[in-house]
């Protein structure tokens, strides 16, 4: 292929992905997946290597490309056929993601392709409402489902089908059904391109993977060579309140970066636990950052960055850890780390630490009015050389949107009461960092709460003298509360989270 044939063929099959992420977001039933796009799409060779994303969720693809190799040489596909998968253990992230994996046969019956969509479910069967528990073992974060076939030649499994509906409730089908529509519609378009392609497809892949790699190691190249350590931490694992740490060494040599997080803590009691696809999804994302927008995002993009991380660790963590926070919190400590180290390079690329933390809010009911709710919360982003940082904003591993206040108040007993910037927040330098911001919630009607929160203790660092970003504060009716704590609230009160702020940059 040309220049101009593999820049065309890279942009059609991208467009796959985002073709079946508006249709996972336009039939989903969950305010979860279609209003703040908690979703993620990718496009996969035979071998289970990455060969296209659309521009989700950071945490999903990259951890999706770290493991579907694996996943997929598991089975004898067969058109039709469809795996659900979401055990962390087995390539997943945390069990509200819910992953499904279909191939693409092509004119001899051979596998070509597989399409993929991974989306956050808001009631997975944990012991909690929301499914985001406090939790100190996997079995209490819902059900688990090592990867299974739920479609066979075109037909349902029923079986797993019902292991949903025992787990769930009626209500996860629609946004399962919306993840097999997804796929069956990324299927159709990648055959009608296989037809289109013929031999040239797989000299497409090959060369898309090439480009990629060449990309990367332009970007690569411009990272003095040396070795830069970086010690960052979480404040605790919501079961003690010991800070966890999280230990970086990268390692820059010629077209090759190491990534070594030996001395990071060892995995904990409580659930900010990371599964190693976890870990390379964050360490993937940094340095897929440094790289020129035009980087088709394959597996080339990745092949020169080699991670080290000992199993039994916070960012390897073995069964049967609980993980539900290590997809969220602990990924977003990991950017911060690997950042943080870059930043000694010299690189005037690297931003001060953004707010660092999700600000996970998961809250519901058991009984005749059952719910469940779960959304992240934006905050201050990192200032860099040349630029302030954004106001509450969704940063690093979380590309979600917020939940729109009116879809709230018309799905669940809640009044959202407060939803502003949080002035002064951000860290003051030559180049500010951004605000964080205040959410506040009334309930209507008990429920129980789990907050999955850090930077309240640690705050987002600043770089080359400016000042860090202001904590996050939870509080509730006005009184603080920890930051990863589940809560029984009562008709009235108040829940009132405050978000970290960004580090600034330079000196004022």
């Amino acid at each position: 292929m040309n220049n101009i044939e593999l820049s065309v063929f890279v942009n059609r099959i991208s467009s796959i992905c985002d073709e079946m992420g508006a249709v996972l977001q336009r039939s989903s039933f969950s305010p979860n997946i279609k209003e703040r796009l908690d979703f993620s799409c990718a496009l996969f060779d035979a071998d289970g290597e990455l060969c296209a994303q659309a521009a989700h969720i950071p945490v999903h693809l990259g951890s999706m490309a770290y493991a579907m190799k694996g996943i997929v040489s598991r089975f004898c596909w067969e058109e039709g056929d469809m795996v659900v998968v979401n055990d962390p253990y087995e390539g997943g992230t945390h069990l509200p993601d819910v992953t499904f994996i279909a191939p693409v046969l092509d004119a001899n019956n051979q596998v070509a392709a597989f399409v993929v969509n991974r989306a956050h479910h808001a009631n997975i069967g944990a012991t909690a409402p929301g499914s985001m528990p406090v939790s100190t073992h996997i079995d209490e974060e819902g059900l688990r489902l090592a990867p299974t076939k739920i479609m066979k030649q075109g037909k349902l499994v029923e079986a797993v089908v019902r292991q949903f509906i025992e787990a769930t409730g009626d209500e996860t089908l629609g946004d399962i059904h919306a993840q097999i529509s997804a796929n069956t519609l990324g299927v159709a378009r990648v055959a009608g391109l296989l037809k289109d392609y013929g031999k040239q497809w797989s000299i497409g892949l090959r060369e898309t993977n090439a480009y990629g790699r060449r990309m990367a190691n332009v970007a690569l190249s411009k990272i003095p060579k040396g070795t830069y350590a970086f010690i960052d931490y979480l404040d605790s694992d919501g079961i003690s309140d010991e800070a966890v740490v999280i230990s970086v060494k990268v390692e820059v040599a010629e077209e090759c970066v190491s990534v070594d997080f030996t001395g990071s803590s060892s995995q904990v009691a409580g659930n900010i636990n990371c599964p190693l696809p976890v870990a390379a999804a964050a360490v993937y994302y940094v340095f897929r950052c440094l790289m020129p927008e035009q980087t088709p995002a394959c597996h080339g993009c990745f092949e020169a960055i080699k991670i080290v991380a000992e199993p039994g660790t916070i960012v390897n963590a073995t069964y049967p850890a609980a993980v539900v926070a290590g997809n969220v919190e602990t990924s977003m400590r990991i950017v911060d780390a690997v950042l943080g180290a870059l930043a000694k390079s010299g690189l005037k690329t690297i931003p001060a630490a953004s707010q660092g933390t999700m600000n996970n809010v998961a809250m519901g009911a058991r009984g005749e009015s059952s719910w469940d709710y779960y959304e992240t919360i934006g905050g201050g982003i990192g200032a860099a050389c040349g630029y302030h940082g954004a106001d509450a904003s969704h940063s690093h591993m979380t590309n979600t949107l917020n939940t729109p206040i009116e879809c709230i108040e018309m799905s669940y007993p809640l009044r959202v009461t407060q939803y502003a910037i949080r002035k002064g927040s951000g860290g003051d330098g030559e180049y500010c960092g951004g605000n964080g911001m205040i959410r506040e919630y009334q309930f209507l009607a008990n429920a129980e709460v789990s907050l999955l929160t850090d930077r309240r203790r640690n705050a987002p660092w600043g770089l080359n003298g400016a000042k860090g970003g202001k904590v996050g504060e939870n509080l509730v009716n006005g009184q603080p509360v920890k930051p990863k704590c589940s809560l029984h609230l009562k008709r009235t009160d108040l829940l009132t989270i405050k978000t970290p702020g960004g580090g600034g940059y330079g000196v004022a």
